[in-house]
């Protein structure tokens, strides 16, 4: 049975997380695309092969062809038409974070659940064979108890221009909510617990946008934590350390392990070094979006967990002295 997914919008991630990695995926069609500027999705549409263009989001959603949306919209923007394309019917992958802070998240899974249809966040590093990977260590026992971990991902400067959309307060930009919710939510999976923020200091581009910030965080179990975000830094740099009583594991390039990764677990002095799967996290996502759509698995971030990324990224910018994004 086919799934076939409309975009909202002509987002550059849309080309790499949904439209490179469909053909991957058999069942999976990319059908639609839709822009407040009907000619940019027109070429967009032509461009990538996809059979119709809409030159209004509401229009697309309209479509009774479709089966599920994919929005990769600035974040201020993902409640609004996450709840408008699944009142419109269509099961829902929604870039990350969720939404703009937990109280929106809320609102768009309180929709999902009385609609009976599916929000999936697309945390797509989550599905990549080197994730599994950590997923069984973790499921064995075999670090021990987790004592530390810390979650880094940086983008250089010059990725990023100054008038970027994570730059902008009105779309909910700042590293925290950009890369930084990566690894934020990668502590949270990794603990299993629910992150207290300590102190929290940003590095400011301009009022209330944060370019870089990094937080500490302690755990009811007595673990440490800590996340360092950045969309400033001199090159481009992503790692997950996690410290148990029995091993530590030391993973480079969790994020976007399909760019290159390397995990060296110590334990008892000695030292393995592992590499994995270069294939795009994305492909593993699309697929697992689509069992997701046809009812043959569940999201593998269930949105009570994505609830509480919000609510702990809102919890940095307050210690921050910042506003969670409105």
């Amino acid at each position: 049975m086919m799934v076939r997914i409309g975009i909202l919008g002509c987002a550059r991630i849309a080309k790499a997380a949904m439209i490179d990695a469909a053909p991957f995926v058999p069942g999976l069609e990319i059908a639609a695309v839709a822009s407040r500027d009907g000619a940019k999705a027109a070429a967009f549409a032509a461009e990538h092969g996809i059979t119709a263009s809409y030159d209004s989001y509401g229009a697309m959603l309209a479509d009774p062809a479709l089966d599920a949306v994919y929005i990769p919209l600035p974040s201020a923007l993902h409640a609004d038409w996450a709840i408008a394309a699944l009142k419109a019917g269509k099961a829902v992958l929604c870039e990350k974070p969720l939404a703009s802070n937990a109280a929106d998240a809320r609102r768009m899974a309180e929709t999902a659940c009385s609609n009976g249809l599916s929000l999936m966040e697309a945390v797509h590093y989550r599905f990549h064979p080197l994730a599994r990977f950590v997923d069984d260590l973790l499921a064995a026992g075999r670090l021990g108890r987790i004592e530390a971990v810390e979650a880094g991902f940086e983008i250089p400067g010059t990725f990023v221009a100054a008038d970027d959309i994570r730059f902008d307060a009105r779309l909910a930009g700042g590293a925290m909510m950009d890369v930084g919710s990566y690894c934020l939510g990668a502590l949270r999976w990794v603990t299993g617990e629910e992150p207290i923020v300590l102190s929290a200091e940003a590095d400011l581009a301009g009022p209330e946008i944060d370019r870089g910030m990094r937080a500490d965080f302690g755990f009811g179990s007595g673990a440490k934590g800590r996340v360092q975000a950045s969309l400033a830094a001199p090159r481009l740099r992503a790692w997950l350390t996690i410290r148990g009583a029995l091993a530590t594991l030391r993973i480079d390039n969790p994020f976007l392990p399909h760019l290159g990764n390397s995990a060296v677990m110590e334990v008892a002095g000695k030292v393995q070094t592992m590499t994995f799967d270069r294939t795009p996290t994305y492909v593993f996502q699309a697929a697992a979006f689509s069992r997701v759509v046809h009812g043959m698995e569940v999201p593998l971030i269930d949105l009570a967990g994505s609830i509480a990324t919000m609510e702990g990224i809102d919890a940095v910018y307050r210690a921050a002295g910042l506003s969670p994004r409105g």
